[in-house]
């Protein structure tokens, strides 16, 4: 038997997390306060293919949007 079949042998088929032993990822990049994480759907990630992409059309777009009392911009 190989060393991959060995630990393949070795997994099991759940395994319980414990969120509340959980840290952040130090190796991760930081966020700017405020800011938010959105996920794609495949459809429009193969249009907008960068972050930057898509910051650029959202701004384009709050542009042509009519600013009413209550909104924040």
């Amino acid at each position: 038997m190989s060393e991959q079949q060995d630990m393949t042998d070795e997994l099991k088929d759940e395994y319980a997390f414990d969120y509340n032993k959980a840290r952040p990822n130090r190796f991760a990049q930081k966020r700017e306060e405020g800011s938010m994480v959105v996920v794609l759907e495949p459809d429009i990630a193969q249009v907008f293919t960068t972050p930057e992409a898509v910051k650029k059309v959202l701004r384009a777009l709050i542009e042509t949007m009519p600013v009413s009392g209550d909104q924040k911009l």
